[in-house]
Order: structure tokens, then sequence, then C-alpha cells
């Protein structure tokens, strides 16, 4: 599975804009453009998923599932669960 934000973080990491990315995967514009929309987890259709994780991949992006180790070590980035809000600090 990947999510919209993994997408776009991968992007990012690649320096590349959605035409890059969708050039990349050998998806169109539209498709990488609905995938980046899409709220969490994307859905959709299962060979332009494969087809856009086989382009990260070769592209050196290594996707990490939530609570999923590094096998391959290196520098990343990861999304930690965001801590609880706490109010403004009491006087």
């Amino acid at each position: 599975m990947i999510t919209a934000g993994q997408v776009r973080a991968a992007r990012a990491l690649l320096g590349l804009d959605q035409r890059g990315l969708a050039e990349l995967a050998s998806l169109s514009l539209p498709t990488i453009q609905r995938m980046e929309a899409s709220d969490g987890v994307i859905r959709g259709n299962v060979d332009s998923l494969v087809k856009l994780i086989g382009a990260l991949s070769a592209a050196g992006i290594e996707l990490i599932g939530d609570g999923a180790i590094s096998a391959a070590g290196g520098r990343g980035v990861r999304l930690s669960p965001r801590p609880p809000r706490s109010g403004p600090a009491a006087p």
C-alpha cells in the first residue's frame, strides 16, 4: 500500500514534478494528480499502482509501511505519529 503523502514525498526526494513522475512511471499526468489528491492510502487501478511503485523503487525510493523496518538502511524520512496537542500552558 502507498499513501498520497508517500508519493508526494518520494517525488520531492527525486526532485520531480508531477509530469516527471508520470513519465518515469509511464502513467498519465491526470493519474498522478488523482493519486496525490487521494486521502490516505491510494486506491485505484492495480496496474497503475504497480507501475508507480516499480518506477519509484527503480529510482531508489524505498516505501516503508507503518511499523516496518527499513532493511536497506541508509538515510531516509519517516512520518511519526503526531503527539497529542496540549492546550496553552497554565499560568
